[in-house]
């Protein structure tokens, strides 16, 4: 049996992550997921949303991911992140700006399409300042 489960986060921008782990908690567009060390293989799309990483020795971290793809292979789970950034570099004040302008756009949307359309956009925005204020207060999925 294996030691623990690889995992990867890959940006654009950079590599985010990189190393063994207990397990890893990742916001599917179907819902949160974990996956641990023989997990059978998969690949998911991701929604924005948080990873909670338990790392072996007991020290859980968290990232945030904007979207992209889940891998779960035999050699471990390889997130392919649209942006991905520790939960200490999330931006609190721009996911503020985004909510305000989603809720600008609604409010305006035309159409019923571009209505349910802007309404999604911005109930997952404030699902997304929910989680993060959960995180803040210390709770970690």
């Amino acid at each position: 049996m294996a030691e623990g489960l690889k995992i990867e986060i890959v940006s654009p921008e950079r590599l985010v992550l990189s190393e063994v782990v207990q397990s890893v908690t990742v916001p599917g567009t179907e819902g949160y997921f974990t996956v641990m060390d023989d997990h059978a293989p998969f690949m998911t799309t991701l929604r924005p949303g948080f990873i909670t990483v338990n790392g072996l020795g007991g020290r859980d971290e968290i990232f945030f991911v904007k979207g992209g793809f889940a891998d779960v292979s035999p050699e471990g789970l390889t997130i392919l992140a649209e942006q991905s950034v520790p939960f200490s570099e999330f931006d609190h004040a721009d996911l503020a700006v985004q909510i305000k302008a989603a809720e600008a756009e609604l409010a305006t949307a035309p159409t019923p399409e571009e209505r349910s359309y802007a309404q999604e956009i911005v109930s997952g925005l404030l699902n997304l300042a929910i989680e993060a204020g959960q995180i803040n207060g210390g709770h970690i999925h």
